[in-house]
């Protein structure tokens, strides 16, 4: 099969068990496309695929990255195209799975990034505010705020390094691979439900245990603060909140997530949607496998 299989859809949809599926009827192997579950150490917050539930498939661009490292949406592009490459390669289907849509389109679009910008100067002697109207300077039409420090740091040096506003990174609405795109939905009630159900698996897993390891390390690096589910608890180790209220602002920030995943992935992607049974999983498998034959 010549076509890349792409599956999204909000968190908890059965993207993973779809994925796996499809990949032993297409002799597929599967890419990561969750920013999270790059990180090593990240496991149940994540909802990282276990090696049992891999079952013998093959998965790229998984525990890649240690918690301290910095990973961004170009290195992903690179890194997926790559992937995408080598499985073809190989002559087989490359199926990418996952729930951070930025990534999903960054790889297959014609998106186009500057090289990360080194940090080529030093501006401790700068207040905010000189700092922003050096930005200004350059970038009028700039979106980021006065105060946001870092971000200001690293468009001057961007500018500095490529003679190029870093707003200047093309974002492509052109499809570079022959893919086909499969969205997993159902009623919100039953979405609901299941993500306040799988955070309550979570923690029978381990997911406290799992952060106050992180939380006890000291570690707060964008890895570990990004996902939902670490930031929440180390809220209740800080002693700001009990662990009750820390489990339910989980579950509902899952749930908003949820649904800005599905806005997003209808406005930037052209998905074909298949409403999960979850009481007959194989009567979704069957419908997405007849529309990919169909379409291939």
């Amino acid at each position: 099969m010549k076509k890349i299989i792409v599956i999204l859809g909000p968190t908890a949809i059965g993207k993973t068990k779809l994925s796996i599926k499809l990949a032993k009827i297409y002799n597929g192997e599967v890419i990561n496309a969750d920013s999270t579950q790059i990180y090593k150490d990240l496991n149940i917050a994540t909802a990282k695929i276990t090696e049992e539930e891999k079952e013998g498939v093959i998965h790229h661009l998984i525990n890649i990255k240690s918690i301290d490292e910095d990973y961004s949406v170009y290195d992903y592009q690179k890194d997926c195209r790559l992937k995408i490459n080598e499985i073809q390669s190989r002559g087989k289907t490359p199926i990418i799975v996952g729930g951070t849509g930025l990534y999903i389109k960054a790889a297959l679009y014609n998106y186009e990034f500057f090289e990360e910008c080194p940090d080529t100067n030093d501006y401790d002697n700068y207040s905010n505010n000189e700092l922003y109207e050096k930005l200004l300077s350059i970038d009028p039409t700039t979106t980021i705020h006065k105060n946001n420090r870092k971000r200001i740091i690293r468009a001057l040096n961007c500018y500095n390094s490529n003679n190029k506003k870093i707003t200047d990174n093309k974002k492509g609405s052109d499809l570079l691979y022959d893919a086909i795109f499969i969205g997993l939905t159902t009623s919100r009630d039953i979405l609901y439900d299941r993500i306040n159900k799988r955070v309550d698996i979570m923690v029978k897993k381990g997911l406290i245990e799992e952060t106050e390891k992180l939380y006890k390390k000291g570690i707060r690096s964008k890895a570990v603060m990004t996902p939902i589910g670490y930031k929440e608890l180390f809220e209740y180790f800080d002693g700001n909140i009990t662990l009750e209220e820390a489990i339910n602002l989980i579950k509902q920030r899952s749930r908003r997530y949820a649904k800005r995943q599905y806005t997003w992935n209808n406005n930037q992607m052209n998905v074909n949607w298949f409403d999960v049974d979850f009481n007959c999983f194989e009567q979704t498998l069957n419908e997405v496998k007849h529309f990919i034959d169909k379409n291939s």
